[in-house]
């Protein structure tokens, strides 16, 4: 009998929305063969500085306009020492918001979000529309990506990943070639060599399990 689990993503910026598959494949990881996982991502563009400048006040209102099981809040730590720092952040707005039994976890990529997707040579060139390449491109690392300027390095690898000439190059949208990356990969479990996402995905399994569970006795 299949379950149904319903996230919302709170995200930094409208571009960190490339983190809805990872998230939704964390979450399969609990039980792939029966739990059906829908994400959206809470967009709180139109709210009042007041509120956007507010964490506390985002995840409620998030919460209120994008009813979900979970919550998923994101927050960039931009180094590994202000790591700690954040998740502070996101436990105090989330007692402050007082959300009664919806529950959240933190996703707290060090840096930025693009650190994320720098694993998957073959999901950035589909990404940039060219899935065929052959120009070599040179990925850091994985236990390097989230000590390198994420977005920039992300950006350079599109652009040569499209194997475009300079004229049609002017034209080429790196931002939506950014979301796609993730939308490309199946399989992010490389990622689990970053400590940052062997925290996330270990935090998920402590929130999520006991919500699959309680699905399965309402039923």
């Amino acid at each position: 009998m299949s379950r149904r689990l319903r996230f919302t993503l709170l995200a930094d910026g409208t571009s960190d929305r490339a983190l809805l598959p990872i998230l939704r494949w964390t979450i399969e990881q609990l039980d792939s063969a029966t739990l059906i996982v829908e994400g959206e991502v809470a967009d709180l563009r139109g709210l009042p500085t007041s509120y956007r400048n507010s964490l506390g006040r985002r995840i409620k209102v998030a919460v209120e306009l994008f009813p979900c099981d979970l919550l998923v809040v994101h927050r960039d730590a931009e180094h590994q020492d202000r790591v700690d720092e954040r998740l502070l952040e996101i436990q105090h707005a989330v007692s402050d918001a007082d959300l009664g039994r919806t529950a959240t976890v933190p996703v707290i990529p060090v840096r930025m979000t693009e650190a994320w997707l720098l694993v998957d040579e073959a999901a950035i060139r589909a990404a940039a529309s060219n899935p065929n390449g052959r120009t070599p491109l040179c990925l850091p690392p994985v236990h390097e990506i989230e000590g390198v300027q994420a977005k920039e390095v992300l950006f350079n690898l599109l652009t040569t990943a499209s194997e475009l000439p300079p004229r049609r190059l002017k034209r080429f949208d790196r931002y939506s070639a950014r979301a796609r990356v993730a939308e490309c990969m199946s399989d992010f479990s490389r990622l689990r060599s970053l400590s940052s996402f062997r925290r996330f995905e270990s935090t998920v399994r402590e929130t999520c399990g006991p919500l699959v569970m309680n699905q399965v006795g309402n039923r």
